[in-house]
């Protein structure tokens, strides 16, 4: 609406200036206005906004990087012994693993103002982005609170609807930038007197520019109705992700209380002010064009009781054992029988529900199994040599003989010093436990997102030589190299995928191959193939055939995951249902189950965090 509302003005300016241009036609009200005129002015409006918005869009394509250096990001890739840095890692890494998703990279922003954001296409090349001032004067409660509230956009997909209106935004600005230009020309060469032509150009440079600035202003309204919204259901979203109001009304408060509030100093925040936790810019409508509710609104809906007063300062913490890393407590009550290669009891119902909407438990499972990783593979997933070693690591075969074909590629092929990493890392082979697979893999991502495009083509093609190494691929291999390749293909290769259009008919063989894999996945199942496979299909409107064992391969599989990342968004949720149901017939679910179904629902972006 606003962009029509341009093109009908621009028309009218453009209806007057030809008119100012003949000044008999207009004395005499002989001035015509065809609809070739119209639709030509329609089409140059529509394509200056168009092309500015494709342009802007397509520079922010590269990932939440780019928009984190326009703030001088500053890449955290190691705490370095601060302690607050050091817990500012933690407690990104546990939000990632606790909702399922890669672990973000974390950018330091050089500003005393209290603010964060997320920024990126989607959770593969998603960064988290705080401020100097946040993490030094927010406590560890008020910063979990903070980044859960980042996650929430991550997980809600507000991220690729922020960067949309950055890019609306900056294509409706476009036509003041043109106009200014034409304003500029319109004032001659050396010497030239100015004519009624001049006057006209003149006279559409002006309009053009005071155009683009009201569609500039009007668009910020509409930035800041639909930010405000959102960053209403992202607070709520906190709370029941941390399970602790006063996390993130904490840092509210304190940001009330503080001097240099959330105003960021940059220049550019304005343009990502939708973005951030807190209004991170001064507007001169105040509310009407602010992009975040008042604070107080905030505090309120968290605090029903609040009394009105803000945080000057922070009380002292009373531990920072957690944030030092020693997190040997918290698997205290975490019983190795949980554990394992066996199965485990699921509630599929729960799993369901957190799916997209993490809760509590997901955090403290997630803290756990972070804990239970060894301290040489989680320090090493960290950096970018030796997080392709923990990859490598993952893939190789527990027979000698094939492991030895494995390590002689990598000797051929793969950088000395990732080699060396991998010799150091060899011993500890036999302490990975497939419930801590997927976490450690997840805690590389950042780490391998620091890979130059040569490394990362390298990388992937030795993880494919891996896995063929032995001739065949496993559930295990296929759920890594998956994982893999679609969060490093989108911060590598750009692969940002569409909302897809189908439904379920369009997909029903799909389906079919999927559930039957899973159907047969477990052959310690007490419940039979076909039972398993009747209880996910009860979850969808399809009729469907469970598909002969020795039909179903890797390939196919992975074929018909691709085929479903084209369903409709709103119909993903139920096949996931369909899915879970399906390991869970019996009422346990093993650790291979468990990760497919996650590798799955991770490839159709929904999802689902580690299941307690």
């Amino acid at each position: 609406m606003a962009v029509v509302s341009i093109i009908l003005l621009m028309n009218v300016l453009v209806f007057f200036a030809a008119g100012f241009q003949d000044s008999y036609a207009m004395a005499t009200q002989q001035v015509s206005y065809d609809w070739r005129m119209f639709v030509g002015i329609s089409l140059v409006v529509i394509t200056l906004v168009g092309l500015g918005s494709m342009y802007r869009i397509h520079s922010l394509s590269q990932g939440g990087q780019i928009v984190a250096e326009m703030l001088d990001g500053v890449l955290l890739v190691d705490a370095q012994g601060d302690i607050k840095k050091r817990r500012l890692l933690n407690i990104v890494e546990e939000m990632a693993i606790a909702s399922g998703t890669p672990v973000p990279p974390v950018y330091l922003i050089p500003d005393q103002a209290i603010n964060a954001f997320a920024a990126g296409y989607s959770p593969g090349d998603a960064v988290i982005g705080i401020t100097l001032g946040a993490l030094e004067n927010l406590n560890r409660d008020q910063l979990q609170g903070v980044i859960a509230h980042e996650f929430s956009h991550i997980l809600n997909g507000d991220m690729r609807l922020n960067i949309r209106l950055m890019g609306v935004l900056y294509g409706i600005l476009l036509l003041a930038v043109v106009g200014r230009m034409v304003l500029f020309s319109s004032r001659g060469g050396r010497g030239s007197k100015r004519d009624n032509g001049g006057a006209w150009l003149l006279a559409i440079g002006l309009g053009m520019f005071a155009l683009g600035y009201i569609g500039k202003f009007f668009g910020t309204l509409i930035k800041a109705a639909v930010s405000r919204q959102r960053e209403f259901l992202a607070d709520a979203s906190a709370v029941q992700f941390t399970r602790h109001p006063a996390g993130i009304s904490g840092a509210l408060k304190r940001i009330g209380g503080y001097e240099q509030g959330s105003i960021l100093q940059n220049p550019e925040s304005e343009e990502m002010s939708h973005a951030f936790f807190c209004g991170g810019v001064s507007f001169a409508f105040g509310a009407l064009t602010s992009t975040h509710p008042p604070l107080a609104d905030r505090i309120k809906r968290l605090e029903p009781g609040w009394d009105g007063d803000y945080l000057s300062q922070n009380a002292p913490e009373s531990s920072t054992d957690r944030d030092e890393g020693g997190a040997s407590g918290l698997v205290a009550g975490f019983s190795a029988g949980s554990l394992g290669t066996g199965g485990r009891k699921v509630d599929s119902e729960h799993v369901f529900n957190t799916m997209g909407h993490p809760d509590a438990s997901q955090l403290d499972l997630a803290r756990q199994l972070i804990a239970l990783i060894p301290a040489a593979l989680a320090d090493g997933a960290r950096e970018p040599y030796s997080a392709r070693a923990v990859v490598y690591l993952l893939l190789l075969d527990a027979d000698a003989v094939i492991r030895d074909r494995q390590l002689t590629h990598l000797a051929a092929s793969a950088d000395s010093n990732v080699m060396r990493r991998l010799q150091d890392l060899l011993p500890l082979r036999d302490q990975i436990d497939p419930a801590i697979r997927l976490p450690l893999l997840e805690l590389t991502m950042p780490a391998l997102r620091q890979l130059t495009q040569r490394q990362y083509v390298l990388f992937k093609d030795n993880i494919d030589a891996l896995i063929r190494a032995d001739q065949k691929m496993g559930l295990s291999e296929w759920a890594l190299q998956k994982f893999v390749v679609k969060h490093l293909g989108e911060a590598f290769d750009r692969h940002q995928r569409r909302a897809g259009g189908k439904r379920y008919a369009a997909v029903s063989k799909d389906c079919a191959i999927l559930l039957s894999m899973l159907a047969y996945c477990d052959a310690t199942s007490s419940v039979e193939p076909s039972a398993a496979f009747e209880q996910g299909c009860h979850h969808l409107d399809i009729k469907l055939a469970l598909l002969p064992r020795e039909s179903m391969s890797l390939e196919l599989l992975n074929a018909s995951v691709d085929s479903l990342t084209r369903l409709r968004p709103l119909l993903k949720p139920r096949l996931l249902k369909a899915c879970i149901a399906t390991i869970t017939a019996d009422g346990i679910a093993t650790p291979i189950e468990i990760e497919l179904v996650r590798t799955v629902a991770d490839t159709l972006d929904c999802p689902i965090p580690p299941i307690v």
